[in-house]
């Protein structure tokens, strides 16, 4: 399943014959760790995500994990660099090694411009958001073989696009020249859904509120309709809450969920645009677009890509951003 890991001495493990030596904690979830790491054989910096695996079911989701992402090569997407599967008793533990972004993600870039009382300016969020939109565009694109998630049949394979279902500042890292990678690929699930009936669309909401944040949920993935379809435009939402975060310093709904007040009512209304002189009448209607309520008529990446790339300054048109 899996390449083989050991413990080689303190602190030191072996992936795929290299040996990585251990740095320091960067984070940890409810059932994974993400440590720094650095291979001994490149002086490359590495993060090391350890996906507690107590079940079988647990092994397949982390193998899955590991097969979105080794399905992209592209620049706004992240690569994994290993994959292998470690036994710790009767429970394993499954190993992503990926590469270190030492700026951090663009919830990080917000939140220092905000302490500071700045904010990134409409170059820098058009620049950045075009990027995010080629990285979504490709994930949309792209066909999956494999069997199609347990809410959709038991016995159904097949395959299919992809949705990214929970696209988020945090979930978004930043290259050294600023380029946006968008990461966390373990909540993709199939892009268009055809929920034919009450017990399916009740089986996707639960899924839903699992692995889709809250305040960058998509109305129709909180209380799905029993007979619907639900498609890539869920990303179009998050991504318009994306580029509210950046244009404001915070997500339209994160003060809503903070207050304990409802996100499920708070975006069945149309989301109202603060003014701003830093903004313009262009890109605002662009956000409004993003945050139709209704799924059908929110537009698709390729239309926000035409728009966004008729928006640059010729020069900077590019695959790459920095900021």
């Amino acid at each position: 399943m899996g390449h083989a890991l050991c413990v080689c001495s303190r602190g030191t493990v072996i992936i795929d014959n290299k040996r990585y030596l251990f740095i320091q904690k960067l984070g940890e979830g409810g059932f994974s760790y993400v440590d720094l790491v650095e291979g001994l054989h490149d002086g490359q910096f590495y993060a090391l995500k350890r996906i507690l695996c107590h079940e079988q079911q647990d092994r397949e989701e982390a193998q899955r994990e590991a097969d979105m992402h080794r399905l992209f090569h592209h620049p706004n997407i992240l690569r994994l660099v290993a994959y292998c599967l470690r036994e710790r008793g009767t429970k394993h533990e499954a190993w992503l090694l990926l590469p270190f972004f030492k700026r951090g993600t663009l919830w990080d870039e917000i939140e220092q411009l905000k302490d500071k009382g700045n904010f990134l300016t409409e170059e820098q969020i058009l620049q950045l958001l075009l990027s995010i939109c080629r990285g979504l565009e490709a994930i949309h694109a792209k066909g999956y073989a494999h069997r199609i998630p347990a809410f959709l049949s038991k016995d159904a394979h097949g395959s299919f696009p992809l949705s990214c279902r929970d696209l988020k500042p945090t979930n978004i890292l930043l290259g050294d020249e600023g380029q946006p990678v968008l990461m966390d690929l373990g909540s993709m699930s199939q892009a268009c859904i055809h929920v034919e009936g009450s017990r399916q669309a009740l089986t996707l909401q639960d899924w839903a509120a699992q692995r889709c944040t809250i305040s960058y949920r998509a109305p129709e993935l909180f209380s799905v309709q029993s007979h619907c379809v639900i498609d890539e435009r869920t990303d179009v939402w998050s991504l318009g809450c994306v580029l509210y975060a950046m244009m404001f310093g915070e997500g339209p709904y994160d003060m809503v969920f903070q207050k304990g007040d409802s996100v499920a009512l708070a975006v069945q209304n149309q989301l109202s645009i603060p003014e701003s002189p830093r903004h313009s009448s262009a890109l605002r209607q662009l956000l409004t677009l993003m945050m139709t309520v209704d799924p059908q008529q929110r537009p698709h990446v390729p239309f926000l890509l035409s728009q966004l790339e008729a928006l640059q300054p010729p020069a900077q048109s590019q695959h790459t951003t920095q900021i």
